[in-house]
């Protein structure tokens, strides 16, 4: 069977040859001036009389999802902080670049020893979605057991919050996450100290004298450094996940505790003779649909991390799988994305909302329908929409992904209109003054009419 890496390199010889035979056609394509869409009279009406999204940058595409006609457009050529929905990129890499399962591990076998190293699956002893496979597979091994750590991507992406460092939505990437880089807090009313998962953190915990001031209003504060957990009291249960830093020498304590067994450390080094071998993890929806429908940025990260172990097994690198995306996958989007992270949680990510709309026509032409709408968010049902666009008639009719950050709230997805047309979307809105509360009521309002008139 080829390998995937020969795969890429033989498109990318197809892509060049394509360019080169249709630049003429393409430079012509584009100096044309893009029509303009006959917008609905009562969607334009909807959208233009909205003292909601008067003050702020809104942007909507529609489209049929069968027959790809566009139905409404509204600065659809404009680019905008997309946030969480970059999502859906991340998704269209790994379903054109990883197999039905997750590749867990690397390894080789010299003699009596067994290296392995990481593939950036973040599903170890995670606490939602747990995998024990590559923790079975190391416990029972007879050989000696010894962890290399490969060239990979720094702790966060460009354009990350620094100071979210303590938050559960930002854990650090890495190459083999194990907890998914966080700590679990279990805390009781009046008690100081909470209960910690994993055990290896709780000498690193301490409580916070009562009275102490608490700015952040935060139950556990990490200082920035350090592995250290500050648990301040409460007055009610309480349950939080906060990361911790993460090192090589670490991760060999991890293991370690965790296996019960000795893992020692050594200088990443392929050799010719080495076999390179894989472990599989989890089937591949369980991960999608996981970071699809909460909005799991970790996941998210360390998807772009996994597609980059498929293009060889010496590094890990985000860019590289973005790249060979956009040169291979992506190059008919409308217009071409800014893609620099997995997550959307950076704000140097731009798209406009006729790429993302093309991007969910791409993702109805190729995966099917039903596989499709299960891995994203149900309105009324699961993750980011539990309390929004509910049913109707026990059915869902919006399947989407959310994208929020400060100022910023978007919503891609799907449609079933009540005459059975299924439309994709994508709604845009950035520089929000204030509460977001508003627009998610005023899109809810204008979605539903869409539900009801197209």
């Amino acid at each position: 069977m080829m390998s995937f890496l020969f795969v890429v390199r033989r498109a990318l010889a197809v892509a060049v040859l394509f360019l080169l035979i249709m630049l003429p056609a393409l430079a012509q394509k584009a100096a044309m001036p893009a029509q303009k869409v006959a917008n609905p009279a009562w969607l334009e009406a909807l959208v233009a009389t909205s003292p909601v999204l008067r003050q702020h940058h809104v942007g909507v595409a529609l489209a049929d999802a069968a027959t790809g006609e566009k139905l409404y457009e509204l600065n659809a050529d404009r680019y905008f902080t997309p946030a969480s929905t970059m999502k859906l990129l991340s998704l269209y890499a790994g379903l054109h670049m990883l197999s039905d399962s997750v590749p867990s591990l690397h390894y080789v076998v010299r003699h009596d020893s067994l290296i392995f190293w990481g593939t950036g699956d973040p599903t170890l002893l995670h606490g939602d979605v747990p995998s024990r496979r590559a923790f079975t597979f190391l416990q029972s091994r007879p050989e000696k057991l010894f962890y290399a750590a490969i060239p990979s991507v720094p702790a966060y992406g460009p354009g990350w919050t620094w100071d979210d460092y303590n938050y559960y939505y930002q854990p650090e990437r890495g190459a083999f996450p194990i907890y998914g880089h966080t700590v679990r807090f279990y805390g009781q009313a009046g008690q100081p100290l909470p209960q910690v998962a994993p055990r290896f953190f709780r000498p690193l915990t301490e409580a916070v004298a009562a009275g102490t001031p608490n700015p952040t209003d935060d139950h556990i504060r990490r200082p920035e450094l350090e592995n250290r957990f500050f648990a301040y009291p409460s007055t009610t249960k309480w349950v939080d996940e906060t990361p911790f830093r993460t090192s090589p020498a670490l991760l060999q304590q991890l293991l370690q505790d965790t296996l019960r067994r000795p893992v020692g450390m050594v200088p990443f080094r392929l050799r010719p003779q080495d076999s390179v071998q894989v472990v599989r993890g989890l089937p591949v929806d369980s991960l999608y649909r996981r970071l699809l429908r909460v909005s799991d940025n970790f996941l998210a990260e360390q998807l772009l991390l996994l597609c980059s172990s498929r293009l060889g097994p010496d590094s890990l690198s985000t860019i590289r799988p973005i790249r060979v995306m956009q040169k291979l996958f992506l190059a008919d989007l409308p217009d071409v994305p800014r893609w620099v992270d997995g997550s959307g949680l950076s704000r140097l990510n731009l798209v406009t909302p006729r790429t993302m709309t093309g991007l969910l026509l791409k993702l109805h032409q190729e995966v099917p329908e039903a596989r499709l709408l299960s891995l994203l968010a149900a309105g009324g049902g699961q993750g980011t929409l539990r309390r929004r666009y509910r049913p109707v008639a026990g059915k869902p009719w919006l399947w989407g992904k959310t994208g929020t950050l400060t100022n910023n709230h978007n919503l891609c997805g799907y449609i079933r209109t009540k005459s059975g047309r299924l439309v994709a979307f994508s709604f845009f809105n950035n520089n929000m003054p204030g509460n977001d509360a508003p627009v998610r009521t005023e899109m809810e309002r204008i979605l539903t009419q869409v539900r009801e008139r197209l």
